[in-house]
Order: C-alpha cells, then sequence, then structure tokens
C-alpha cells in the first residue's frame, strides 16, 4: 500500500501531536531578516508559529512595535537586536524564550534575561561550521606555502625558476599544526584535520590529557605550541584574561615561516607584537578579525605582503545565513511542541563562551 509522503521542509516537530503555535516576534538589525530567510523558511516560520514573517523589530524600544512585544512569548533574534534589558522585558509580560539565529547571545541576553528564566537557544553549532572550513582552507594553503609562492611568482613575472629548491620546506605531510582553544569552533577545526597527515597540537588549559586523547590531539603549553607548530589557528573565547594571550613571547617563539591564523578575536593578538614580526618577513597572518574589528585607515594590515586580510567573512555569510535561519526555525518548532532546545545557553555556561 503507498503511503503519500509530506516533502514540506521541517521537522517532525513542526507537526508533532502536541505542536502548538508561540506568538513570536523577530528583532534584529534593518534588513537583516530578508538575508537570513528565504522565502520558504519564512513560509515554515509563519506555520510553527504565530507571528506575521515580515514583521522585525529593528529597535524594542520604539513604541512602534509596542504592541507585538507585549504579545510575544518568543523572541526570533540574530545580530543587532536590542538588548534585553529590564526596562525592554518589563513591556514583554509573556516572553518566555529567545531563539538566537546566531553564535553568541552576550549582546543581548542580559542578567534580568537569566532573573525572568527566559529559556534562551543559540545556533553557535551552525555557525562555528563555515569558521572552521574557512581555518581548514588557510591552514592547508599556508602548509603549502602558497602565500609566498604566489607573490613570489608574480614577482618573477614570468623568468624560469628552480620552485623545487626554493619550495623545498613545503607540504602538508605530518606539519604540525597548533589549535589553541578547544572551543566549539576548535574542536570542529581538529575534526577537519583528521583525514590529513598532520600532528595537531592543543593549547587549552580546561582540557585534560585524557580529553585530549579522545579528540586525538597532543596537549602543550602555549609557548610550546607556538615554537612547535607551522600553523598556529586561534580559537579561544575573548574574556578578561584572554586579552593578548598571543603576545610578543609566542610570536618570538613561533619559527620562520609559521603562519598564524585568527578567526576568533583581534583582542586575543598583540598586534602591535605581531606588526614587528610582520615586518620582518619571519612570519605570516592570516586575519579575519582584527582589534579594532575595521582597522583605520593606512593601517599595515592593508598593505603588508604576508597577510591575508578579510572582513570577518568565516562565520555565516551569504547563503550560510540559512543554515542559522533553519537551525533557529528547529527550535522554535522544538519550543511550540514542548520539547528541550538541542542548543540551550545557560547563563553558568557563558563565562568561558565567545
Amino acid at each position: 500500500m503507498h503511503h503519500a509522503t509530506d516533502n514540506r521542509p521541517g521537522t517532525a516537530a513542526d507537526r508533532g501531536p502536541a505542536a502548538r503555535r508561540p506568538r513570536t516576534l523577530l528583532a534584529m538589525a534593518p534588513g537583516l531578516a530578508d538575508r537570513l530567510l528565504t522565502e520558504e523558511q519564512r513560509t515554515r516560520l509563519a506555520r510553527i508559529a504565530d507571528t506575521d514573517p515580515y514583521l522585525v523589530a529593528h529597535d524594542l524600544h520604539s513604541p512602534a512595535y509596542a504592541g507585538a512585544l507585549a504579545e510575544a512569548e518568543v523572541l526570533l533574534t540574530c545580530w543587532g537586536a536590542t538588548p534585553l534589558t529590564a526596562p525592554v522585558l518589563e513591556r514583554a509580560p509573556r516572553l518566555r524564550a529567545v531563539v538566537h539565529a546566531a553564535g553568541s547571545v552576550k549582546h543581548h541576553v542580559t542578567q534580568a534575561c537569566w532573573e525572568r528564566n527566559i529559556a534562551v537557544s543559540a545556533a553557535a553549532g551552525a555557525n562555528a561550521l563555515p569558521v572552521a572550513e574557512y581555518t581548514l582552507a588557510v591552514i592547508l594553503l599556508a602548509g603549502k606555502g602558497v602565500g609566498r609562492a604566489a607573490r613570489r611568482y608574480r614577482e618573477l613575472d614570468g623568468a624560469p625558476h628552480d620552485w623545487r629548491t626554493e619550495l623545498a620546506a613545503c607540504g602538508n605531510y605530518r606539519r604540525t599544526v597548533g589549535i589553541v582553544g578547544a572551543s566549539r569552533i576548535g574542536r570542529r577545526v581538529i575534526e577537519l584535520l583528521r583525514p590529513f597527515d598532520v600532528h595537531v597540537l592543543l593549547y587549552d588549559p580546561y582540557v585534560s590529557d585524557a580529553e585530549a586523547a579522545r579528540l586525538g590531539v597532543e596537549p602543550a603549553g602555549l609557548g610550546e605550541l607556538c615554537a612547535r607548530s607551522s600553523v598556529v589557528s586561534v580559537h579561544a573565547p575573548q574574556l578578561p584574561e584572554t586579552r593578548h594571550l598571543i603576545g610578543a613571547a609566542e610570536l618570538a617563539a613561533m619559527p620562520d615561516g609559521a603562519t598564524l591564523v585568527n578567526t576568533a578575536r583581534g583582542a586575543l593578538v598583540d598586534e602591535e607584537a605581531l606588526l614587528e614580526q610582520l615586518r620582518t618577513g619571519r612570519l605570516e597572518a592570516v586575519l579575519d578579525v582584527t582589534d579594532p574589528e575595521l582597522p583605520p585607515p593606512g593601517s599595515p594590515f592593508y598593505t603588508l605582503p604576508n597577510v591575508l586580510l578579510t572582513p570577518h567573512l568565516a562565520g555565516s555569510f551569504g547563503n550560510e545565513l540559512h543554515r542559522l535561519a533553519e537551525h533557529a526555525l528547529d527550535e522554535l518548532a522544538r519550543y511550540g511542541a514542548g520539547l528541550p532546545f538541542v542548543e540551550p545557553v545557560r547563563a553558568d555556561g557563558l563565562g568561558r563562551s565567545a
């Protein structure tokens, strides 16, 4: 007997017998919802929640959104969401959950939310995937010496050259890669590196030797990791104690020709010390983040030939935003079905997160 198949996008939680449609309000920066949600995803949103999928509250202080905020049980947030301070929450008496379609909630989920016992979910796992993919790509390119070789090739302008001699030290066979921080992204990078013939060192004071063994990495102190690694990739959270975690001593310990990769936060690296090393040509750097995030006009990062500078694009960009939206819709559907979040955020876990 043939059974019809329901091919609508979504999860079983969307249509389960216990599912209900919680009143939901979108809250994020202007213009972002149109990039975050496909029309198909907006249709799904309207199916699983009682909402206007085209109404987006850009500023929850505005009287224009007062009625929708007062009725909302769930806020579906993304970058640029209004901080949920006590005065904002006073105007949201029915609010029970925040579903964030991005990684960190530190910018808008406040202590007042935890005091109200508001449930919070984030898409940190989904957002970690493109960061790890970017990191894997640049680690492998760095191991091949692509940056130096491309610059030299251009300079030679067609002149014959003994590349095998010049690039004798390049290659990824048994290369040592140092991962600073066993964060969600750091762990994903470790996982992506498994198929390759590289040796991975890990610095993370919260990871035991037994856990490092399970991850398939060798634990190392930060100085030792920098001294032994051809590529050092930073994946630690930005906390007061991690400011300039990679400082002058760590950079000086890195071998000649090594590459520093930073996709975490600019403040984790002492950039003045890094510039000193880069100006000598001794090190390479791949920087997706800087401090400040937009380097000022005239910054050497724009012009140094041994720096690959990108505009914080390692995280979700372009069509990758739809992955964040899909995760948020899955969590919203679970909430409506009375199920726990897959990726709950708890106040006691924010101290060690980005």
